[in-house]
């Protein structure tokens, strides 16, 4: 358990971070929840030839709550109260130029990496919905890691290479901090540069997540999935824009600002929302209709010129 008393700084507002560890929490429970699902219907689709349909990607499932729990976990270690109590006591040799250094690989994973991922994954089971076949998973696996590179790799050289000489606003990835007691803390942050190119990163997921979500409520035909589709769209282009703008905002103070506490927190709990919706639209919620009805309801009729087929909607993955 965190002993909070023990870590615990006046001159230090900790009210967010314990805001952020307990959220943290709450996700891991939602995930384990979730994989609990998508384990339980892989067993019954062993037997069930509709649950196969259904299930065909369920590695695709298993990555989204793997690369959400990876980016949790990842914001775990951001929050200085968690570092000092459960990193550094194993590391008590690191200076506080490594600890910088782990303040950027943060940024690097979690704006470069595992948030883009995830919403990837999102984006692909909105378009996979509606296409007639379900694509192999080795090639569905490489294509969603391979569609991260670009921002991975811009993220990683303008974080850990100073290739072009730009105020430290833009580049700043941490700040040493002295607390009461004189000891000096490291804190991370978010640069402004990292910041501006998460934001070009979300212009172009918005576009092209609200087009998706426009085919697929163009087919679908069931009221209740309609309504899924547009929480989901809703939530994604209202929360990924305002992250977006909190991230911006928060380069412009220190951490040890309550102001930049605030935006934190707010740049965390609108990742969270997007997370915590994705997992429950896409991965509970469809698993639980699918058992119910034997697997049949991952399927609507649409009629085409050419005939009748069946398309998949938005909980076919």
């Amino acid at each position: 358990m965190l002993n909070i008393s023990s870590i615990y700084d006046p001159s230090y507002n900790t009210t967010f971070d314990l805001a952020i560890l307990y959220s943290i929490i709450a996700l891991f429970l939602l995930s384990l929840f979730s994989l609990c699902f998508v384990f339980h219907l892989l067993f019954k689709s062993q037997n069930s030839h509709h649950l196969q349909s259904f299930n065909s990607l369920w590695s695709v499932r298993f990555l989204l709550v793997f690369i959400i729990t990876l980016w949790g976990l990842n914001e775990f270690f951001r929050l200085p109260l968690f570092r000092k109590q459960h990193l550094y006591p194993f590391f008590p040799s690191l200076t506080l130029s490594q600890q910088e250094s782990l303040c950027k690989v943060h940024v690097v994973l979690s704006l470069g990496l595992l948030e883009p991922g995830f919403l990837v994954i999102l984006l692909f089971l909105m378009n996979i919905s509606i296409k007639r076949k379900t694509p192999r998973g080795t090639w569905v696996h490489a294509f969603l890691w391979s569609a991260c590179i670009p921002i991975l790799t811009i993220q990683f050289v303008f974080v850990f290479t100073s290739m072009v000489k730009m105020p430290s606003i833009f580049h700043r990835s941490s700040v040493v901090f002295k607390n009461n007691f004189g000891v000096e803390i490291v804190m991370c942050t978010y640069p402004l540069i990292s910041c501006i190119i998460f934001g070009a990163f979300g212009v172009w997921y918005t576009l092209f997540f609200f087009l998706s979500c426009f085919k697929v409520v163009t087919l679908a035909i069931n009221k209740g999935l309609r309504a899924r589709i547009y929480s989901l769209a809703f939530v994604v282009m209202v929360m990924l824009p305002l992250e977006i703008l909190f991230l911006v905002l928060s380069a412009f103070w220190r951490p040890e600002e309550t102001i930049y506490g605030a935006f934190s927190f707010l740049v965390f709990f609108t990742t969270l929302a997007i997370a915590a919706v994705g997992e429950g639209i896409m991965i509970i919620r469809p698993i639980i209709d699918s058992l119910a009805a034997g697997g049949t309801t991952s399927l609507f009729p649409q009629k085409q010129e050419a005939g009748q087929r069946y398309l998949s909607v938005i909980i076919q993955s």
